[in-house]
């Protein structure tokens, strides 16, 4: 869950967050630099799987592929298998100038739906809900695009605000649309390639970019369904080729 070391979920959230690819032979030596200043949250290592909202002429990813300075996207989240009736979390992810703000509803995967279908009562009122709202109301219509897998360790700084986490086995699935399929999907990096993702309100501490370089690990803008999207493109362009 995003979430420290406490219990209670974010819904409202706004913080710079950084991006890096790992090797497997970089993972060891990032590890023995966190020791003794971050600790693996309550939930420990989390499958999550996130499902991916956009319009059918991909409107939203193609749009954020191009990196502007202000891109948005809408996404269903659960934390391990979902059911009907599990707890599952709508998020309305934007980035403007190098911020992330995130707002989220704690929902179920029918409510959603009914959402999504131009239903204004499924959601408590507020400010979180008139965003997610405006969101459906100006791109009409939203289908479900992607699903992306991962396993997740999660870390906090205790009495501080960073967060870190590593993203092990992402991978992307393109049909079969919906969390309560099994957690199952074609990889997005090669075997035992890893994404760190570092989350902070302010600037990345000193002792943290000592470990990031002395270890080789430096910042690039991957996106687990940007990359997905990428992969979708590059298989149709082969696909026409052939059957020209």
């Amino acid at each position: 869950m995003e979430q420290t070391s406490s219990a209670k979920p974010i819904e409202v959230m706004m913080r710079y967050e950084f991006k890096y690819l790992l090797s497997p032979e970089q993972i060891p030596a990032l590890l023995a630099g966190l020791r003794g200043r971050m600790e693996i949250d309550r939930y420990g290592e989390t499958s999550i799987q996130s499902l991916y909202y956009d319009t059918p002429d991909f409107r939203l990813i193609r749009a954020s592929v191009e990196k502007p300075v202000f891109k948005e996207k809408l996404r269903l989240r659960s934390y391990g298998p979902a059911t009907d009736s599990s707890s599952v979390f709508l998020e309305l992810k934007r980035k403007f100038d190098g911020i992330v703000y995130k707002r989220r509803v704690m929902s179920t995967i029918p409510r959603v739906r009914q959402f999504l279908a131009g239903d204004d009562e499924v959601f408590e009122g507020g400010q979180i809900n008139r965003e997610i709202t405006y969101f459906r109301n100006y791109y009409r219509e939203l289908v479900p695009a992607c699903v992306i897998i991962y396993e997740r360790t999660a870390y906090f700084e205790p009495g501080g605000d960073l967060r870190l986490t590593i993203d092990r086995n992402p991978r992307r699935r393109m049909t079969g649309l919906d969390l309560t399929a099994p957690l199952t999907g074609e990889p997005l990096l090669p075997e035992g390639h890893a994404v760190l993702e570092v989350k902070i309100q302010h600037a990345v501490p000193l002792w943290l970019s000592a470990v990031l370089s002395g270890a080789r690990i430096y910042k690039d803008s991957f996106s687990k369904y940007g990359t997905a999207y990428g992969m979708q493109v590059q298989a149709a362009c082969r696909k026409d080729k052939d059957y020209v």
